[in-house]
């Protein structure tokens, strides 16, 4: 990978984040690569702004924070087919970042020239927020992209907690789910909201959606695994007469009203993730972030 020009997006409010970010600009300037540096908490409008005074796109974005820093660098940049580098800084050990000795030793701008890498093609979710007060017409409110998971939940104002969510597949009316809300997720959002409401880790490579209720109060609404190329429709049920609220990566959208809906779908274009060919496994990371046994001989033989 030839790079003259990458985009460095640091974990905002974190002192190393921002003392990484310098380093790593400094290692890139050291290479006649350069560089542009940018804190996490921007407004998506700035990337436009920034990339409408360039005369080529950065070839590379990289991320230094943990999954929340590159969920919100995923979604601000769907537009955008530039690859994601992201590196853990300040964080516990993440699903979607490269090991931090890759930057400190600066052997990743060797291994991007070299091309000792693949691109990880991570499928992301689309969501239209539909009004359909007139059943004849509807009118589209809003859109939204998540590479995690979008979710629905009471409103905060609600006394209880409880909600009725009516979901469509492919135009089927599939079920209605009464708890505490309902959960779509990518494959790659399977290890995040998804996992710890009970629901399914699925390969990232795995074309698929993961649609998980939250504390269902009917032993039978269990998680189920659907195609990617699935259309979902939720909406409230309407004799339930409670709003629900839209969430997307953990980040609050939009209320949902009784007379609104809301479909999902693939995003047509992946999130490009680089990873490097001596980083660890997806299976690997599994082991360490929930604390698996992973391979006991290996174990066995180190305490001999």
């Amino acid at each position: 990978m030839k790079l003259s020009l990458v985009l460095i997006i640091y974990r905002s409010n974190s002192p190393i984040a921002l003392e990484t970010s310098i380093f790593c600009e400094n290692s890139l300037k050291n290479r006649n690569i350069e560089s542009y540096r940018i804190e996490s908490d921007f407004d998506k409008n700035q990337f436009e702004s920034y990339f409408s005074n360039l005369a080529s796109f950065p070839e590379l974005v990289i991320v230094l924070g943990g999954d929340g820093t590159v969920l919100k660098s995923a979604n601000a940049l769907v537009n955008y087919d530039i690859p994601l580098l992201s590196f853990n800084i300040g964080g516990n050990l993440g699903f979607l970042t490269q090991d931090k000795d890759f930057l400190f030793d600066q052997s990743f701008i060797e291994i991007l020239e070299k091309e000792e890498f693949i691109i990880d093609f991570r499928n992301r979710l689309h969501c239209d927020v539909y009004s359909n007060k007139k059943q004849t017409e509807r009118k589209l409110i809003k859109s939204y992209d998540a590479l995690n998971d979008f979710y629905f939940k009471s409103v905060e104002e609600d006394i209880s907690p409880t909600n009725q969510i009516q979901i469509e597949i492919d135009n089927e009316i599939v079920n209605a789910y009464k708890g505490d809300g309902l959960i779509i997720s990518s494959s790659t959002g399977s290890t995040a909201y998804s996992m710890a409401a009970g629901g399914p880790i699925v390969h990232p490579s795995i074309n698929a959606f993961v649609i998980n209720p939250i504390c269902p109060m009917s032993l039978a609404s269990r998680p189920i695994i659907i195609p990617d190329t699935s259309k979902v429709i939720i909406r409230a049920v309407q004799n339930n007469k409670r709003e629900i609220k839209l969430w997307k990566d953990g980040s609050k959208c939009m209320t949902i009203k009784e007379s609104d809906y809301c479909e999902i779908n693939k995003v047509v274009k992946p999130c490009k993730m680089i990873k490097f060919d001596k980083s660890i496994s997806y299976y690997i990371t599994l082991i360490k972030k929930l604390d698996w046994k992973g391979d006991l001989s290996l174990k066995n033989n180190q305490g001999n």
